[in-house]
């Protein structure tokens, strides 16, 4: 295992390559620098797999548990800091820091149009969604279920916010980003390139079952998922090619964001594995 600082004392809260990770913390200084915070082992070992870190911030004890990170980080030339305890904290958000953070270059593209080069199964487009965690945990599962890329138009989170990074659990590495732009802008260019755009909606006009029975999922496909609290813009849901509901068999009123859309993305995957 080889520090970037071999036999120095660990940099502090105050010193100036801390300080200037910290800034990252705040989305004006991640826009005008281009950089991001990732937490945690799981998130920095995909960060470094996808070749994004620029330096890697972490305590002795926690390189001494995660060796294979800093030998990745010595492989690829990325500098190993070692950190106090107080250091780590103040480059965290959460109550108990995982031991390692990765300043990360944002690797996102500004126009849908630019990853549908030879027409992706699946895509999804976040469309006004704020929450952060869901925002995350829909870029997880949009992951898992094969998904190409997932669209962050203005107006909603940030992708690159601490705690959407932390949701996505590495996933933000694995698929393609696209953000900014209007959403309509993106449904526009999607269904011209010949990509049904369905969008999610509790009162949409068809039942996920049966648009899937009839074959409706078996063709390339982008989910658009709205707010939990409002949904979608009645004008974006109307651009899409029809509303499609899950069905409710029990008495819940309604399924969360992050459940409707697992169930919505997964559906797909199976049509389009079929």
């Amino acid at each position: 295992m080889q520090l970037s600082r071999p036999g120095a004392d660990p940099f502090t809260q105050r010193s100036p390559r801390v300080v200037a990770a910290k800034r990252l913390l705040r989305r004006k200084y991640r826009d005008s620098e281009g950089l991001f915070l990732a937490e945690g082992p799981q998130a920095v070992r995909e960060a470094l797999t996808a070749g994004a870190v620029e330096e890697l911030f972490g305590t002795v004890d926690a390189y001494g548990r995660l060796a294979e990170l800093v030998e990745a980080a010595n492989t690829t030339g990325v500098p190993v800091w070692p950190v106090t305890e107080p250091a780590l904290a103040a480059l965290t958000e959460t109550v108990t820091p995982q031991g390692v953070v990765a300043v990360c270059r944002q690797l996102h593209h500004s126009d849908v149009r630019e990853v549908l080069h030879d027409q992706p199964g699946l895509i999804v487009v976040l469309a006004g969604i704020s929450d952060p965690g869901n925002a995350g945990t829909v870029l997880r599962t949009a992951d898992a279920a094969g998904a190409r890329a997932v669209v962050f138009p203005e107006g909603t989170v940030d992708p690159y916010n601490g705690k959407c990074v932390r949701a996505s659990a590495g996933s933000l590495f694995h698929v393609d980003i696209v953000r900014g732009g209007l959403a309509a802008n993106a449904v526009a260019h999607l269904k011209a390139a010949g990509i049904a755009v369905l969008a999610a909606d509790a009162e949409g006009a068809e039942d996920l079952f049966e648009v899937a029975d009839r074959g409706g999922l078996a063709r390339p496909t982008a989910w658009l998922f709205g707010s939990e609290a409002h949904g979608l813009e009645p004008e974006l849901a109307g651009a899409a090619d029809t509303g499609v509901r899950v069905p409710i068999h029990g008495q819940a009123e309604s399924l969360n964001l992050a459940a409707a859309a697992a169930v919505c993305l997964y559906a797909s995957a199976r049509a389009l594995r079929g």
